[in-house]
């Protein structure tokens, strides 16, 4: 079983000081023996390959701040601008996720529950309304909402003559309809929380040209309201264009269907193309998506949908378990699922102080988590929990001491393993694939127009596990990647040998034998 990451008793190479090579040691970062560390700034050169990346991509090193630490050892190995507030991007997810898992446990399952009231004939025809009741399960995908269609039938129910009614009072009516993060109000990871989240929102149409002229047109997940006007041709030449040239116009009808419309010529060598697209409000979504189901396994419906709570009176008919929390968190942290991460996010609020959930509830959850764990975050600013928002801030030591705390924590497997690994998966998965680190660090990554960061893990060669943060709020941030890679790479050589050493550009090439996990080979 994989085991936490732990450093070897080492002590800190205090003869880099006379290297000038700019490590905070126990004497710069007094912050650490105070109560208020955040107000550790120090200001220090960083090792040469980040230098040269941040210069490259002209960032001045106010724009960057930047924790190092071995694991268990909270003094910074370097701390730069460490107590500084900056906007962290998605590695806010790592405040939600570790948070979540700590209040509502791992193993955590979000239901998702059908009533009824009316009566039932003997040809199992509902003459009343079925109420669908939703807590905010993030990862309510078709897989699983047929699960709660199938025990709705199994209950005796194979049609419905009244309404179809959405129960979505877990979470505060503002928290639904936000504006768009920017103008892309189409992009799924503008897709807001919701207590009836059904697959996102969105569709993923696939597009498949033919050598006849054709183009097929296939959607996932079926909407009953849905129609696809298909006027696309398939044509000879290159492939030219983005998804955009080829995204669908979605129109909903006075007769409350809603056409997707595709026009245009699309290359036989652009070969399938999937597009996605959030489309409609939540309620109707979930809505079309929910009776595609239930009239795909025989079931009939005559009535109207709406929203409004469950009645007194109704009787729970069949209640869906979605997968526990540690496979969300997973999902979360791995591939930056916003969407995902607002639902957590506010399903903690609901949970500790009662629905319905609301941005501060969670935000107040959170931080009195935080505050019982040990966990100073003087600076810490919450917003959604996704950190798809220029109003969240951390500091870089801050994160550090999260990073610190969860690996020492009951939850620490299953955290460090949600994280993506370099080269391997997620959102790292193209990243450091040819250099040491690469297999080697848990990294949660984010991006936002001007602000790039990483956070997480580094198993080095030296044999020591390492906690790693660095957050960029710069205009230039964008060509900052190699800079953090060149961090991620530098910490992975070994830092406790200092900065010379590191600072040759010449990377000892990976053996051709596969590597044991780092993690399971640093851990207790």
């Amino acid at each position: 079983m994989p085991r936490r990451f732990a450093p070897r008793a080492a002590a800190l190479l205090l003869a880099c000081a006379a290297l000038g090579c700019g490590v905070s040691l126990p004497l710069t970062a007094q912050a650490r023996v105070k109560a208020k560390h955040p107000s550790v700034n120090v200001t220090t050169v960083l090792p040469q390959p980040v230098m040269v990346g941040l210069q490259r991509a002209h960032i001045p090193l106010s724009s960057i701040s930047v924790v190092v630490e071995k694991v268990g050892d909270r003094t910074p190995i370097v701390a730069l601008n460490a107590g500084k507030p900056m906007m962290p991007a998605s590695t806010m997810k790592l405040v939600t996720t570790y948070s979540g898992l700590s209040i509502l446990g791992p193993d955590y399952r979000w239901r998702t529950s059908a009533y009824a009231d009316g009566t039932l004939d003997a040809n199992g025809v509902l003459h009343g309304n079925l109420y669908i009741q939703g807590t905010g399960d993030p990862k309510l995908v078709p897989e699983e909402l047929i699960d709660l269609v199938q025990k709705i039938h199994k209950a005796g129910i194979n049609g419905v003559e009244g309404a179809l009614v959405l129960d979505k009072r877990y979470f505060d009516a503002s928290t639904r309809d936000l504006p768009p993060f920017d103008d892309d109000a189409t992009a799924p990871y503008n897709v807001g929380p919701d207590p009836l989240l059904y697959a996102f929102k969105s569709l993923s149409f696939t597009l498949t040209p033919s050598p006849d002229g054709s183009v097929a047109v296939d959607v996932l997940p079926a909407l009953s309201q849905l129609q696809i006007d298909n006027q696309m041709r398939a044509v000879n030449g290159p492939c030219r264009g983005d998804a955009a040239s080829v995204s669908p116009t979605v129109t909903p009808q006075p007769n409350g269907t809603v056409v997707a419309s595709f026009t245009g010529d699309y290359s036989v060598r652009c070969g399938p193309r999937t597009i996605n697209v959030a489309v409609l409000d939540h309620s109707a979504f979930f809505a079309g998506g929910f009776l595609a189901l239930w009239q795909q396994t025989g079931g009939t419906f005559s009535g109207t949908t709406r929203e409004g709570a469950v009645p007194v009176g109704a009787r729970l008919v069949a209640t869906h378990q979605g997968p526990v929390l540690s496979d969300i968190v997973r999902d979360i942290n791995k591939f930056s699922n916003n969407t995902m991460a607002r639902n957590l996010f506010l399903t903690i609020g609901a949970t500790e102080e009662r629905p319905p959930a609301t941005p501060e509830k969670s935000a107040r959850a959170i931080e009195a988590f935080l505050r019982r764990d040990s966990i100073d975050m003087e600076y810490l600013t919450l917003d959604n929990g996704s950190g798809l928002s220029r109003d969240e801030h951390i500091t870089a030591l801050s994160l550090a001491d999260l990073l610190q705390r969860a690996n020492a924590s009951p939850v620490a497997q299953v955290f460090v393993e949600s994280l993506p690994i370099a080269g391997v998966d997620g959102t790292m998965r193209n990243r450091l694939t040819n250099q040491g680190a690469g297999g080697n660090a848990h990294i949660k990554t984010g991006t936002l127009r001007d602000v790039r960061a990483i956070a997480g893990y580094v198993a080095s060669a030296d044999g020591n596990s390492y906690v790693v943060v660095s957050l960029i709020n710069d205009p230039h941030s964008e060509a900052a990647r190699a800079a953090h890679d060149a961090l991620l790479e530098w910490v992975y050589q070994g830092p406790s040998q200092g900065f010379t050493k590191v600072s040759d550009p010449v990377v000892e090439p990976r053996s051709s034998k596969p590597r044991k996990n780092p993690h399971k080979r640093a851990a207790h």
